[in-house]
């Protein structure tokens, strides 16, 4: 410090340098985003069966943001849903749906990843969560493309196609939650064993 400058007041603005530790787990949990963006994406696209109603597709996309989600935290949870789920929506010629499926399923996978924990009792309240959130979500979505993309003549025939898409929703989270409970807390276990080497 140079002679006559007062010790205190004086602060440092400078970036904390980062641990290699750190740079390491941030270096692979962008590449689960990454990897997982990309699975979801795949398993959205090629398990589509059309919705008429609303003109959207039903899919197993939530299994892939639920145990990416459960496996690798929030972050990776949300961009896999978002980037994943969106780019699917394109690919599979709904892409009116693009940007609420970016938020929706963004949220989604932030919410599991979130509330996600060790036993099986937490991770079924983390994708149960998530699965009420995306329901609710495409609900209001789906009203909103019947009734101003002309699907439905009024409000009550928009909110009844809605409707006739929301088993479909259900069931996705459904099988989300299944195979979620099946493979995520192991493949956790892995990731886990992964980063502490």
């Amino acid at each position: 410090m140079p002679p006559g400058r007062p010790s205190s007041g004086v602060f440092c603005f400078c970036a904390k340098p980062q641990t290699k530790e750190v740079e390491i787990v941030r270096t692979r949990e962008l590449a689960a985003a990454a990897i997982f963006a990309a699975v979801t994406f795949a398993v959205t696209r090629y398990t589509v069966i059309p919705i008429p109603a609303t003109k959207g597709y039903f899919n197993l996309g939530e299994v892939a943001i639920y145990v990416a989600a459960i496996a690798f935290g929030p972050v990776v949870g949300a961009v896999a849903g978002a980037v994943g789920s969106a780019l699917a929506d394109v690919a599979a010629a709904a892409p009116q749906f693009a940007l609420f499926t970016f938020v929706i399923k963004g949220i989604e996978g932030f919410i599991v990843g979130r509330l996600a924990g060790s036993t099986t009792a937490a991770n079924l309240r983390a994708t149960i969560s998530g699965g009420v959130w995306m329901v609710l979500g495409y609900f209001l979505a789906e009203t909103l493309f019947a009734r101003f993309l002309g699907i439905a003549a009024t409000s009550a025939a928009a909110v009844g196609a809605a409707l006739a898409e929301l088993p479909f929703n259900i069931v996705q989270v459904v099988a989300g939650v299944i195979v979620a409970a099946l493979v995520a807390v192991r493949l956790r276990g892995v990731a886990r064993e992964q980063a502490a080497r």
